[in-house]
């Protein structure tokens, strides 16, 4: 029995997320099938972490165990062949280390989300980013933003159905960019509450076309309160950037 230790990348729109349900197509199944129809074998592939109908990965880790023998190379070309059509893409295969989880082994996760910050709408980035058509000023969002960074409660920004035991979380980064039109959110963590990165960037937001400074931000993380932070950002712009192990 082999561990294999894979990197992907999806287009997140015709999934209800990364975890099998019943209620449509999932990344998950989909490697799933992929992995019966090449080899015969019936496997649970595990993800570093859970992406939300709509969120997109550019290095989603995962492992599965399988029992034919393979070459990562050939397994790799065999998985992109039968995920077809699926916007699915199997990037990197290899063989993992021995006590390798692609969850439970993670040490930090990294997410970037996108906002097109423009008046005219979206023709190649439609569903892929956040149009925003207000001017919003980069900087001092990332000056709030700041106001996040460490170990907190962040309730104020944790979805009402969110299963984690705890709201404590440590913020490792959150930094705003400007490059052109595009204004980027990068965030890392060991993990994330549900909904915690979609409600920062909601809320920066706000700071950014000037309704709210970073004292505001401030107040809403004290409050404790999902109702007293800004909105959840759409699924469209948020990326699963990379696991660290």
């Amino acid at each position: 029995m082999q561990r294999w230790k894979l990197t992907v990348e999806y287009d997140g729109r015709p999934f209800v997320g990364w975890q099998r349900q019943d209620n449509g197509p999932s990344v998950q199944q989909s490697l799933e099938e992929a992995v019966l129809r090449l080899s015969g074998e019936t496997v649970r592939v595990h993800g570093s972490g859970r992406t939300d109908a709509g969120v997109h990965a550019l290095g989603q880790v995962c492992h599965f165990d399988l029992e034919k023998s393979f070459t990562g190379l050939k397994l790799r070309d065999a998985l992109n062949f039968h995920l077809k059509p699926a916007p699915i893409a199997v990037v990197e295969v290899e063989p993992a280390l021995e006590g390798f989880h692609a969850r439970l082994t993670s040490t930090g996760r990294s997410y970037v989300y996108r906002i097109v910050n423009r008046r005219a709408p979206l023709a190649l980035d439609a569903g892929r980013a956040w149009h925003v058509s207000k001017p919003l000023n980069a900087e001092a969002m990332h000056e709030a933003a700041q106001v996040l960074v460490g170990a907190h409660d962040f309730t104020s920004f944790r979805a009402s159905l969110c299963q984690a035991k705890s709201p404590l979380k440590t913020l490792d980064r959150l930094d705003v960019e400007r490059v052109g039109d595009e204004i980027r959110v990068h965030a890392a963590a060991r993990s994330f509450l549900h909904h915690q990165v979609r409600n920062m960037v909601g809320t920066l937001e706000l700071v950014g076309t000037g309704k709210w400074t970073a004292a505001d931000l401030r107040r809403a993380l004290d409050a404790r309160d999902r109702a007293k932070a800004g909105p959840t950002a759409p699924p469209d712009g948020l990326y699963f950037v990379s696991a660290r192990y």
